[in-house]
């Protein structure tokens, strides 16, 4: 592993590093931001999952969690949203290919090398991480923001265990019957419905559920609401009753500016399950 950067932050510290990643056969980058109390011992651990197009770099620079992560003790990792590099396997439609791993372990055609965003995400990073920072495992939970949101859901529900709360800000709700979803779990895992079921979030709450806290946040003039499907999720929540909060919040849309406006509600209902 290489440390890209170090900078000082609300009295911890972000940093950037690399690695050679074995699930995926490229070099991965992640963010992590390591709370002033990781001086002394280890913190709990959020993921953040980012969404279609996005790198490490844009929930670590623009969502703002770094400031409440500080206050409240909780280390925030922020992992890349695909493999990537000259051997990697890319798409004309952004969609597809580089920054659009979908956080799922490919099994078809020329993504099966290196496309194992769930292996990675589930399994190789977290040893990595556990090996070389003063984290807390026993004490996880996860979030993300469209796809990011889509794998913060799905693999919360298929890892129960292992997070105390999930949380999403305008996830790809609906993976299995939306053009955000079917077309790209299509390439990746096949034909078969049956093998993307345990990626589709609505599919897993109504199926599944979750029994830690769970917090939506989606906007109302977000522009990819007809590809998010937002009211599949709210329905399968209804129909579960699964406890759960779930805000169309009026105005706003799918970017960032949204993220960064509900942060701290997220971080908050993060940081009482981990410390609880």
């Amino acid at each position: 592993m290489k440390t890209l950067s170090e900078n000082v932050s609300f009295g911890g510290v972000q940093g950037v590093h690399s690695h050679a990643s074995t699930a995926c056969n490229c070099d991965m980058t992640f963010g992590l931001y390591l709370p002033p109390e990781a001086q002394s011992g280890p913190v709990p651990l959020l993921w953040f999952l980012s969404g279609l197009t996005c790198t490490h770099e844009n929930a670590m620079t623009k969502a703002g969690a770094q400031a409440f992560a500080s206050e409240v003790g909780v280390a925030v990792v922020f992992p890349d949203t695909s493999p990537r590099g000259d051997g990697v396997p890319d798409a004309d439609d952004f969609a597809m290919g580089q920054g659009a791993g979908f956080y799922v372990d490919a099994t078809k055609g020329k993504w099966a090398k290196h496309f194992k965003m769930w292996s990675y995400v589930t399994d190789e990073l977290p040893a990595l991480l556990a090996e070389n920072f003063p984290l807390d495992m026993d004490r996880q939970a996860i979030t993300g923001h469209s796809m990011g949101g889509h794998g913060a859901l799905t693999i919360a529900m298929n890892l129960p265990d292992r997070f105390r709360s999930v949380s999403a800000f305008a996830p790809m709700a609906n993976t299995l019957d939306s053009d955000w979803g079917k077309p790209q779990l299509t390439a990746y895992l096949g034909e078969d419905r049956e093998k993307r079921r345990k990626h589709d979030a609505s599919v897993l709450v109504e199926e599944r559920g979750f029994r830690g806290p769970m917090l939506i946040d989606q906007g109302t003039d977000d522009q990819f609401l007809d590809l998010l499907k937002p009211e599949a999720l709210a329905s399968a929540i209804a129909r579960r009753r699964q406890p759960a909060t779930f805000r169309m919040q009026k105005g706003y849309d799918h970017s960032y500016f949204f993220v960064s406006s509900f942060i701290d509600d997220h971080m908050a209902l993060h940081a009482e399950a981990l410390w609880a």
